[in-house]
């Protein structure tokens, strides 16, 4: 089995990612597809939320992956900074944008559940106000990687912001522990779940489902981004003959 190190190599990686990005991309749409079925009929509303306790099974795994993406670009930065893998680099950038998709969607069902909950479609409470910051961390990283590369810069500012932004993650974590807030508390930890279990069995499937699909839409980023990279290489070289 390849190590690490060598999958840093981006032949090697291209060519393990191409028969990759079709599978993980269907088997993530294929969990979604289930996933949603089940929680749309086969699970009863909740008793004091009705109907629209279901948006829990597309909330949940955006709010996971909202967070968890800004984890892989930190991550991402840690591996550049520290051994200079250009695929590295190419992976922070590549996580970067469907992680602020999914941030978006994260407050956008978030604000859809609220409103027959709280009465209300915003609050500017702790859980809500540090989620809606770090999307906007996500569109500054985005344009500032994009400012590095159009300038010809080595990507070390952007990794600097990609470690920087992570200070954000216990607070959107640990807020709704620390301040008294409308939103809920932990639903799901280690010791176990609030949730009901005849309504938090099809979160099995849609978590996993949508961490598939924000994989398969990484992989095809990357896979993009690398060969952009060839093409200027290649046309730099023509240039200069």
């Amino acid at each position: 089995m390849p190590s690490l190190h060598a999958l840093a190599n981006p032949a090697r990686f291209l060519k393990i990612a191409r028969p990759c990005t079709p599978a993980v991309f269907w088997l993530g749409v294929l969990l979604i597809a289930v996933g949603a079925w089940a929680g749309l009929t086969q699970t009863p509303p909740d008793y004091l939320q009705g109907e629209s306790v279901r948006i829990l099974y597309i909330h949940v795994p955006t709010a996971w992956l909202g967070m968890g993406g800004w984890s892989g670009v930190a991550l991402s930065s840690i591996v550049y900074l520290v051994w200079r893998h250009p695929l590295a680099h190419v992976a922070a950038r590549a996580i970067a944008v469907p992680g602020a998709m999914f941030a978006a969607l994260c407050l956008a069902t978030g604000s859809i559940w609220g409103r027959p909950t709280w009465g209300t479609w915003w609050q500017w409470d702790g859980r809500l106000t540090s989620m809606l910051l770090l999307f906007f961390v996500y569109l500054a990283y985005i344009a500032l990687a994009r400012a590095d590369s159009d300038r010809g810069g080595d990507g070390r500012i952007p990794a600097l912001f990609g470690i920087a932004g992570t200070v954000l993650l216990p607070v959107i974590r640990y807020s709704v522990i620390w301040w008294n807030t409308l939103h809920q508390g932990p639903s799901i930890t280690l010791s176990g779940s609030t949730i009901s279990g005849e309504l938090l069995w099809p979160l099995a499937l849609t978590v996993p489902g949508f961490t598939l699909f924000f994989g398969a839409i990484v992989l095809m980023r990357m896979r993009a981004m690398l060969a952009r990279g060839r093409v200027e290489a290649r046309m730099r070289r023509m240039a200069a003959a």
